[in-house]
């Protein structure tokens, strides 16, 4: 799912309010979470997970057209952990909608 596809979902869900108020109230909440990720605080969202910044150090790398070692300086990236309620119910709908295997697939290789 995109963002313009959040918000078309929210706005459909909530017709009183308008596509650009949707709009408007998605990017508060992605800054707001952006500018608490660069000020170093942790997101939980209970139920979903959660999102931390971790610190990667200067490494060696390599320039896979080339080979030709370069310097990779550090850095911090964005963490998430998913909830256990997430975890659940994305496992719950796997189970209710099982993969089904033509014939053809069961029989043994030879």
């Amino acid at each position: 799912m995109t963002k313009s596809g959040l918000i078309q979902s929210i706005a459909v869900k909530m017709p009183h309010v308008s596509a650009r108020d949707v709009e408007i109230v998605v990017n508060t909440i992605f800054d707001s979470m952006t500018n608490a990720l660069r000020g170093g605080d942790r997101i939980e969202i209970r139920g979903f997970g959660s999102f931390s910044v971790r610190h990667r150090r200067a490494r060696q790398g390599r320039n896979p057209k080339t080979g030709e070692s370069i310097a990779v300086p550090p850095k911090r990236v964005p963490f998430f952990v998913v909830g256990h309620e997430l975890r659940n119910r994305v496992n719950d709908g796997r189970l209710k909608y099982p993969i089904v295997k033509s014939g053809k697939d069961d029989e043994p290789d030879e």
